[in-house]
């Protein structure tokens, strides 16, 4: 593991501030001086300061229900931040994210590795939403969200809608496009109202209320690993 990497999940501080303490000449490996690029490995004595360091053995894996209002951004300068609402012990962090007017299922986690296998756009991973918006729907609304809409100099990928009132709908999406489902519906004419993710791939929102979080159970986490072909590594 990089060291920067190393200290920033250590819960130090970030990627680029631990660049700054190790030019400062703050970090050790083994009592000898870092340099920015060094590789850590497990064992190894890694110290801030003079003070070690550890990166936690046990990777964590959460599951939490945001509310309205809050950002989904670890910066601590940020008011309402979705790390000081979990306020782990750990440095997690979330994996994609949820406008800030929308609320529902996001994953948070301490291990970086598993971010890019989840996100990563050609692995189409689904994602499903319901949505209330301003007017009623038609079939032509829910044909065009369903064959795919203009936006961000684009078009979207064909997925899944289904009507479930006069005003709402669930939709199914495998890309993440930059608040895509608000832009899909001000395009056809409509603003949302209310959007709420339901599940990421095999992880179901339930019934966790409004801005609690809970661990990913060991079923959940095995079906994930497996569907993203993914083996996490130990320190």
């Amino acid at each position: 593991m990089r060291i920067n990497k190393y200290i920033s999940e250590a819960g130090k501080a970030s990627r680029r501030g631990a660049d700054k303490l190790i030019t400062q000449g703050q970090v050790t490996i083994n009592g000898k001086k870092a340099t920015v690029g060094d590789q850590v490995q497990p064992g190894d004595n890694v110290q801030v300061g003079g003070n070690q360091i550890f990166v936690a053995r046990n990777n964590v894996y959460i599951a939490l229900n945001k509310p309205v209002g809050i950002t989904s951004t670890t910066e601590k300068g940020v008011k309402g931040n979705i790390a000081d609402l979990v306020n782990h012990s750990f440095r997690v962090f979330n994996i994609g994210r949820l406008d800030k007017d929308s609320e529902g299922l996001i994953l948070l986690t301490n291990d970086g590795d598993i971010v890019n296998e989840i996100l990563r756009p050609e692995n189409e991973h689904e994602k499903r939403y319901v949505v209330s918006v301003d007017r009623p729907i038609t079939p032509d609304f829910l044909k065009q969200m369903s064959e795919g809409v203009d936006i961000l100099d684009t078009t979207t990928l064909p997925c899944r809608v289904e009507q479930l009132s006069q005003f709402d709908f669930e939709i199914i999406l495998t890309q993440g496009l930059n608040r895509q489902i608000r832009r899909m519906c001000e395009a056809l004419g409509y603003n949302v109202l209310r959007l709420q993710r339901l599940q990421i791939m095999n992880i179901q929102l339930g019934n966790l209320p409004i801005g609690q979080w809970r661990y990913l159970s060991k079923k959940e986490k095995r079906q994930l690993f497996k569907e993203l072909d993914y083996t996490p590594k130990e320190w």
